[in-house]
């Protein structure tokens, strides 16, 4: 008798350390998620600072282009403002496929292209979306780890225990992944 109390009391403390183990993994990988995030909003922040100096200057030299502009603008405020991870993310695909828009109109206008300021946005620019690309894959694959350890067994029971929920990707939309159309008429 004296055994199985033994046992028993051995079988609930490696429970215990699993239940332990599991959770404290799951805290980690949360904020690993979370840090990446902040990597992904000081990209994402570098590039709403840029935009408005850049569609200023391309504005100087087409003015008629009034639309291209205003959709740039108002994809950046409501990116901006965006809470979720899914939102911002459409958005930042709207607003990437908008600024391909702003370049394709801005091949238009051979004294903007030679313009020493604007080559200089567009190369900062182009690093910064290189920078938010490196960003947006370490963070989902930060995600991935963490949707792994609690969607596999054991650690699902423990995550649903303790009501850790699996995060979202930050996606590419299908927008950002196709030529941007202009028509000029």
């Amino acid at each position: 008798m004296n055994y199985m109390l033994i046992l028993l009391l051995v079988i609930i403390i490696l429970i215990g350390l699993l239940v332990w183990d599991k959770y404290n993994s799951f805290i980690y990988l949360s904020n690993l998620v979370s840090e990446a995030w902040s990597g992904i909003n000081v990209q994402l922040k570098r590039r709403y600072d840029l935009i408005p100096n850049l569609v200023e200057t391309v504005k100087g030299y087409s003015k008629h282009e009034k639309s291209v502009f205003e959709n740039v603008t108002r994809l950046r405020t409501e990116s901006m403002s965006a809470r979720s991870v899914e939102h911002k993310s459409e958005l930042e695909g709207e607003l990437s496929g908008a600024l391909k828009t702003l370049f394709a109109v801005a091949e238009n206008y051979p004294d903007l292209k030679a313009n020493q300021n604007f080559l200089q946005l567009q190369t900062e620019l182009q690093n910064i979306e290189g920078e938010i690309q490196l960003a947006r894959r370490y963070y989902n694959g930060v995600v991935r780890s963490y949707n792994t350890n609690i969607l596999t067994f054991p650690g699902n029971l423990i995550a649903m225990f303790f009501s850790f929920k699996p995060k979202h990707y930050f996606e590419i939309a299908k927008e950002e992944q196709e030529n941007v159309q202009i028509n000029f008429e």
